[in-house]
């Protein structure tokens, strides 16, 4: 996709969007509340670069002008893995990045937003609207000054690039790959010399032979950033990272001085990106799959099941520490997301995977 169909993307609005603006307050106000928000990304990188443009413009156009919210992206004001820290102490208002970014803070965070062998991009915004967990994530945030709203999902992630094959579970011992969040600390128990890195230097990383394997997000954003030119063996499924949300958070001194409609005005422009920005991801991630296998020479590869099983075995470790955790808050929020991820376990192998197995017999469709 060139850039120009990426700004031209960001200024797109959903549906309905054009009628909830009629009902924000008039046009453009005197008191023009003008609000920085900083994100982890380069500037209209394609997935989440670009969301974020998209939140930024629809508050201001929801807002009737009332709130203009200008964007900087990572490195323009603060560097991208500093955005969380800005906020809370009012360096900007607001932030676009993922929770997974947040776990030297507290454990707590990772799971709002990815979890190894758990919620895919459904029912993370099933958990947090309808199972408990947005008070969970307001109370985890409130401690650091912030007012927490998922805006966005990249869906299924991959497994990741790998410059060698991978034949089994041993073959992971002592490998050098990037990721973030718990997918780490289930990678770290399986032997791999993990790293957090963004997505640039990881490209870098694995062009010098530093890095031997890493992930980031999925096809869209991966072949913006050119993985495919240093490591062809590209692996699914990304059980790491069933899905992976994406989140606004916006000062709490910033947020609580607003009148209660542009509250609303906030919160409704970071809900209604949700869907927007996992069905763009899941809709670009498939074209972007199949170019790179006709034209760039990637090999698409399953993870053998050993190497699944090992994960599965290391992600339940993760789990039960979480569990275990000496902060009560980290505690309540992990019994809520596997009270949540139970209720789903019997229906959803009968609804989705029922579909999606269907699509898979030799039937005359069209």
């Amino acid at each position: 996709m060139k850039r120009r169909d990426f700004l031209k993307g960001a200024g797109v609005a959903a549906t309905g969007v054009a009628a909830a603006s009629a009902l924000a307050a008039p046009a453009v106000a005197s008191d023009k509340i003008k609000w920085k928000m900083v994100t982890s990304w380069p500037k209209n990188l394609p997935g989440p670069g670009v969301a974020a443009q998209m939140l930024a413009d629809r508050i201001t156009m929801l807002s009737g002008g009332r709130i203009e919210v200008k964007l900087y992206a990572a490195g323009e004001l603060v560097p991208g893995r500093g955005v969380f820290d800005a906020v809370s102490e009012g360096t900007a208002e607001l932030y676009h990045s993922v929770p997974a970014y947040w776990g030297s803070k507290s454990k707590g965070f990772l799971l709002f937003g990815s979890q190894p062998f758990g919620l895919t991009a459904d029912e993370q915004y099933g958990w947090m609207a309808h199972g408990g967990g947005q008070a969970l994530y307001d109370e985890m945030y409130a401690r650091f000054n912030l007012k927490p709203f998922l805006c966005g999902n990249s869906g299924p992630q991959a497994a990741g690039w790998f410059r060698t094959e991978i034949n089994s579970a041993e073959d992971l011992k002592g490998l050098r790959f990037r990721t973030t969040g718990l997918a780490s600390e289930m990678c770290t128990k399986m032997g791999m010399a993990v790293q957090a890195m963004g997505g640039r230097d990881m490209f870098q990383a694995l062009q010098t032979g530093t890095l031997d394997a890493g992930e980031f997000i999925g096809p869209w954003t991966d072949s913006a950033l050119g993985f495919y030119q240093v490591a062809k063996n590209y692996y699914f499924p990304g059980v790491g990272e069933p899905s992976s949300a994406e989140e606004c958070a916006v000062n709490s001194e910033a947020y609580n001085a607003l009148p209660d409609d542009l509250k609303q005005v906030v919160a409704f422009a970071c809900s209604s990106l949700y869907n927007d920005v996992w069905t763009e991801y899941t809709t670009n991630h498939a074209k972007a799959l199949k170019k790179l296998v006709a034209e760039k020479g990637v090999m698409v590869k399953n993870l053998p099941e050993d190497v699944l099983l090992a994960m599965g075995n290391a992600a339940g470790e993760v789990i039960g520490e979480l569990r275990e955790n000496d902060d009560e808050l980290v505690k309540r929020i992990t019994e809520s997301f596997l009270t949540y991820r139970e209720s789903m376990k019997e229906y959803k192998p009968l609804a989705d995977n029922g579909q999606m197995n269907m699509r898979l017999l030799d039937i005359n469709y069209g």
